[in-house]
């Protein structure tokens, strides 16, 4: 395979100095090279190749990206993967859906010097990312692969509809039947897996926990995972907490924690107009308080909403369902550690906090027959 000695000049005076110098060093000669672009970009779609083995997914390295670098950037990265995606081995249903959510607007023009400098900024970002924990999904076409089914799309549609419209009760109630689809899905999949054992074993997927307030945000995700027979495991420095549960249940906890987490900002802003309007100036304190709130009485919620649908003769099942779960997340994650919350000490954050669970609250339902 033939190489370009102008990238490898670049690389040796970029990627592994962290001056400024030494990136401005690299960009001269990457921009003085046209013949070097080709070469450039395939070190790219290495790089990229090289976040997998290392237990990464698209989505990961978009979010990673987006959080340490910029838009431009993002776009970047988005190109390099879809082009390693034309080379790589077949994977499963998320990936898939990972790599058709990726920016579809290619890197805006930029003077050659402007675009090898952020080249050399992301590749040193993709040089430096640490291992991560694999998660295994299978292949679309092997056994046990999952489609999503109609439950879920009906699922996802109420959820859709609750982010949008502009009315506490409408949401309430929506949000409410999702999750009763959810709890009944759930308990469904568990019986037929009891009555006729599936090869599917508990899985993991990783969800996105942004700043500000991502203390506040991963008890809330945590929460959900927790009323939905899943465990979360948040990993602070690289923002996101990686969720362990059968599948279905995993879906289940990324739509439910991405709608919960629109209709608490969306109460969050309208709770700050408020105080503002009557004079009281409001603080980071007051929205941490807000989301600390509603994350621990959403938890509380959805818990008994979840105990609603458990009958004695369901309680094997379950606990059979939860010893897999904590086998598979102790494999994945042998040392983890506790941490308390911080910096939930607004009254009246917490009070709007809890009020505005209280209008997300799911309503129980008489136990599955």
């Amino acid at each position: 395979m033939s190489t370009s000695p102008t990238v490898d000049r670049a690389f040796e005076a970029a990627l592994y100095d962290t001056a400024d110098t030494a990136l401005d060093a690299g960009a001269s000669l990457l921009a003085s090279d046209p013949a070097a672009d080709a070469e450039l970009a395939r070190r790219g779609e290495e790089f990229v190749a090289a976040a997998w083995r290392r237990g990464w997914q698209p989505a990961d390295v978009v979010r990673i990206v987006r959080r340490e670098l910029d838009e431009a950037h993002v776009r970047l990265v988005a190109a390099l993967i879809r082009s390693q995606a034309a080379h790589d081995r077949a994977r499963g249903r998320r990936w898939t859906a990972q790599l058709g959510e990726l920016t579809a607007e290619p890197p805006a023009p930029a003077d050659r010097f402007s675009h090898a400098t952020a080249v050399l900024e992301l590749y040193r970002l993709l040089l430096r990312l640490p291992a991560v924990e694999p998660l295994e999904e299978a292949a679309p076409d092997a056994p046990g692969a999952r489609t999503e089914s109609r439950t879920l799309g009906r699922i996802r549609a109420l959820l859709a509809k609750a982010e949008a419209t502009g009315f506490p009760e409408e949401a309430e109630a929506l949000s409410a039947k999702a999750q009763e689809l959810m709890a009944r899905h759930s308990v469904d999949e568990a019986l037929l897996a009891a009555r006729a054992p599936s090869p599917e074993t508990p899985g993991a997927c990783r969800i996105g926990v942004e700043p500000p307030y991502e203390q506040a945000k991963a008890v809330l995700l945590d929460a959900v995972a927790t009323a939905n027979h899943c465990r979360a495991v948040w990993n602070e420095p690289l923002g996101f907490s990686t969720v362990v549960g059968f599948e279905t249940d995993l879906e289940a906890v990324e739509l439910l924690y991405t709608s919960l987490l629109v209709q608490a900002t969306t109460a969050m802003a309208k709770a700050e107009a408020a105080q503002r309007a009557g004079g009281r100036k409001r603080t980071k304190a007051f929205r941490q308080s807000f989301l600390a709130a509603y994350a621990h009485r959403i938890g509380t919620r959805l818990q008994t909403a979840a105990e609603t649908q458990v009958t004695d003769d369901l309680l094997p099942v379950l606990a059979s369902r939860e010893v897999a779960v904590t086998g598979h997340l102790d494999r994945m994650f042998p040392e983890t550690t506790t941490t308390r919350l911080r910096g939930a000490r607004d009254a009246a954050g917490w009070t709007e906090g809890a009020r505005a669970a209280d209008r997300a609250q799911v309503r129980a339902r008489p136990p599955l027959d």
